[in-house]
Order: C-alpha cells, then structure tokens, then sequence
C-alpha cells in the first residue's frame, strides 16, 4: 500500500493531463462544489484549521514513532522510516491536487481573455506605471477610510468573477492568523491560501492600504486561480470594482509592480511623480518589509520558488510580477470589463 501511494502519486505528479480537460471537469464542476462547501465549513472556526491538522499530525506521528521503536527496535524502525515518510508525503500530496492544486494546471488566463501580446512593450508599461500613479493620487484622501468594508470588497469580487466568464462564485473566505504568524513577518509573506481547508491566513502586519489587494488576491485563489499573476490580475480587477479604499490599495499594487519592472532611470521618474500621501504609504510597506529576516525571506523565497516551479510555474518566484502583461495584453471594454472569448 505504502508503495503504491507512492507509485500512484509520482504518475500523477508527471502526467501530462490537457489543460483543457482540467478546465472543464475540476476546474469548473467538481472544484467550485468542493470550495463551497469547504469554505463554507471552516469559516464557522474561529482558528486556522491547518495549524490544528499540524499539530494532529505531529503528535500523531511522533507518538507512532516512538510505538515502532518500542515493539521492533529503533534499528528497524530507522529502516523503515524513509518508506513511511513518503508514503505519508505522496497521501498528502494527492490529496493536495484533489482539494486545490490541480487548478495549476488549467487553462491559462490568457487563453480565455482577448488577449494581444504585441501591446505589451515598454512604452505601455510606463503608460500604465503612469496611470498607476495617477489613480494612487488621487484616490489617496478619498480611500484612507478608517473602517473594513469586506462586505462591498465581497461584492466587486463576485463582480470581478463574473466578468471574467466564471458561471460559479466562490465562498469567500474569514481573513484567520495561524501559529506562522511570526513565520510570516520574518520572511516578508502578506498571506496564504490553505490548500487543503480551503481557508486563508492573512499577516497581521500589513497595512490597511495593503489589505483589500492582499485579501482580494487570496480570494482569487479560493477561486481556482492557482497562478499568482493570475491571482494579482483577480484581485486588480476586483478592487478597480471596489469601493475608493479597494481602488486605492489595487492601484498602488499595480504601481508596486509596474516599478519593480521598470529599469532604475524610468523606475525613478516615475517615483517623481507619486505625491507626498501614498509615497508615505509605500515608505511604511518598505519598513515592514526591512523589517523582516534577510536569511528567512531568502529561505522562503526559494522553497516557494521550488513548489511554483513543481507545479508548473515556469517563471517560479517571478510569476508575481508577471501580472502587469495580463494587464497590458488585455483588451477592456469601458468600465474596466476585459473582454473575455466566447
């Protein structure tokens, strides 16, 4: 049995299964049940269900280990031990694609919106760093509301959805902290989807101009958009249909990324043009995040790069960034509505 878990799981993990196929049968029917329901249920528990599943699992497996050394010896258990520990990976795994990650291997996004790849050049990154900024100065007094109003973000979600085609919308989730909180302030990460409760576990740190972009991107995930460009895309286009602090928050996200791409000369002209109110704001994200452990982010940074890349993220850790194409290459009706194939 331990053998063929791992057997089944290594086939699984290299077949090459059609996008299309995913799309169609998880994708759209068996996942969108599978997340509503899931979500649904763990929404009702006030604490990260995956930090209870770690420590069963630890207990659990500790307490076995310490039964087979007593009844067959810690020689034999030693020698066992590989087989039992990939046994329980290739388990956890196959439940991981079943819950959530086979959505790594759907149709891209690209393919289901009108979508022109010549658009995306330099001059129109700068255009839209531009526009980005634009829309951070003059949002920056009107979106510094004191209060949450995740009801009206859930709202531009549903909406966000619906303009990208999808005929189900997802539960969403209650933003919940977990035990690796204090993991998530040293490695820079703003939040997570739990991929096997289906919740989302969001760092306490971040800033209220972060917090409708970082929500509305896990969400995204929640959705089936496995893809973290995919996910940034999802969570822009909800907040653009958002309320002034959901637009705020999305744009300057949009800025983050424009100037990460842009090269130092036009990176710097740009940050001229950002006004004294939401240049304070991305001084405050940059603290937060230097407040952070070189040595854990670099840690972090790389096993995540790792999973993307096993998953099929070709570009790994730089998929983030890879937003700002989608956004170019997209084609949008009034409104902000991308034009979606039939």
């Amino acid at each position: 049995m331990r053998l063929a878990a791992v057997v089944v799981a290594g086939g699984v993990a290299l077949m090459p299964i059609p996008p299309a196929l995913v799309e169609r049968w998880y994708s759209l029917r068996v996942f969108p049940r599978v997340q509503a329901a899931v979500t649904t249920a763990s929404n009702q528990v006030p604490v990260a269900l995956l930090d209870v599943a770690i420590l069963v699992l630890v207990t659990a497996a500790c307490f076995r280990l310490v039964r087979r050394i007593r009844a067959e010896g810690a020689r034999l258990t030693l020698r066992r031990m590989p087989m039992n520990v990939a046994a329980v990976a290739a388990a956890v795994y196959l439940l991981f694609l079943g819950m959530w990650g086979l959505n790594y291997r759907r149709l891209p996004l690209e393919s289901k919106l009108v979508f022109d790849r010549s658009r995306v050049t330099r001059e129109s990154l700068e255009r839209l760093g531009r526009d980005a900024t634009a829309h951070v100065n003059a949002l920056f007094e009107p979106g510094r509301a004191p209060r949450r109003d995740e009801p009206t973000l859930e709202s531009a979600f549903a909406t966000a959805q619906r303009l990208l085609g999808g005929t189900h919308t997802a539960v969403t989730g209650i933003p919940k902290r977990s035990w690796l909180t204090l993991y998530f302030r040293r490695a820079a990460i703003d939040g997570m989807t739990d991929p096997f409760f289906l919740e989302i576990i969001l760092n306490p740190e971040i800033l209220p101009a972060e917090r409708p972009a970082v929500l509305a991107h896990e969400w995204a995930h929640l959705a089936g958009y496995a893809d973290e460009s995919e996910a940034n895309f999802v969570a822009w286009l909800t907040c653009v249909h958002g309320d002034a602090a959901a637009r705020y928050s999305g744009w300057l996200a949009v800025y983050q990324h424009v100037s990460a791409a842009l090269p130092t000369l036009e990176r710097t002209a740009l940050e001229k043009l950002v006004a004294p109110g939401p240049m304070e704001d991305l001084r405050a994200i940059t603290e937060r995040y230097r407040r952070s452990s070189p040595a854990v982010r670099s840690l972090a940074r790389g096993a995540y790069d790792s999973y993307l890349r096993a998953n099929r993220i070709e570009e790994g850790i730089q998929n983030y960034t890879m937003v700002v194409q989608l956004m170019l290459g997209a084609r949008f009706d009034p409104g902000w509505k991308p034009q979606v194939r039939q």
